[in-house]
């Protein structure tokens, strides 16, 4: 994978890339992967609650510190490299464009996808969408995400037997992070991991993203607390000052 530099904002080495270099250098890894049995890549994201759970969870940042990148999908967080960082994130990578710019590059090259995670109407419909946005993509196949550790060992082979250039995992924070922990080294014919979180609730038309001027402003989070109060009001009350503390005592 392309060696980006990183600026250290809230904890993490976060990558300073943009998404189109992102998508191509997923392609491009995943396919000089491909029946190659070994480690695939490991992507990550941070956004608000990742930064809170970091300073309050030292096995949680380990987790995340164990990633081979990870992208800022916060706009808070660009917004605070420009301001006060000497090396400013280019853009916010949030993983509902980034799919997108991979999947229009996965089908001009042939790479494939396996989503895993949610619930299965949701992953259906999720991959539905997508082969109606990108007819010539290749689904690898795809799972729910509602298994038990003791399946967990077959839900691994699964995938195997699948081979995937690219495997989405959206199980939600931390149990996508857990999820990766505990099987990156036997996930042997998967190219490229990337989590996901509630990616496949917005593929599948479940959610709906903020209007642009929300995103560009940084109130994507606003809007979405809007869109589920009981679940994520709370969520951001408690972890939004957070993030902005960890984003100033431990940024470089």
């Amino acid at each position: 994978m392309t060696e980006w530099p990183t600026s250290t904002l809230g904890r993490l080495p976060i990558v300073r890339a943009d998404i189109a270099t992102t998508a191509e250098a997923f392609v491009r890894e995943s396919l000089d992967k491909r029946g190659k049995a070994g480690r695939p890549f490991y992507s990550t994201s941070a956004n608000g609650q990742v930064l809170a759970m970091c300073g309050s969870e030292p096995e949680f940042l380990d987790l995340m510190l164990a990633a081979d990148q990870i992208h800022a999908d916060g706009m808070p967080m660009v917004t605070y490299s420009k301001l006060f960082s000497a090396n400013p994130l280019p853009e916010r990578v949030a993983t509902t464009d980034l799919v997108q710019a991979v999947a229009r590059e996965a089908e001009a090259k042939g790479a494939t996808f396996y989503l895993l995670g949610a619930k299965e109407e949701v992953n259906r419909k999720a991959v539905e969408m997508l082969k109606a946005d990108y007819p010539d993509l290749v689904f690898a196949g795809r799972r729910n995400g509602y298994f038990t550790r003791d399946e967990e060992d077959a839900v691994v082979d699964e995938i195997n037997r699948a081979a995937p250039d690219i495997l989405w995992v959206g199980l939600g924070i931390p149990l996508e992070q857990q999820f990766v922990a505990r099987n990156i080294e036997r996930l042997t014919n998967v190219g490229v991991i990337k989590t996901s979180g509630g990616l496949f609730d917005f593929l599948s038309g479940k959610n709906t993203r903020a209007p642009g001027w929300m995103q560009a402003a940084g109130l994507e989070w606003v809007y979405r607390a809007w869109l589920e109060p009981r679940r994520l009001a709370m969520r951001y009350i408690t972890t939004n000052p957070q993030a902005i503390s960890a984003l100033f005592r431990h940024s470089a």
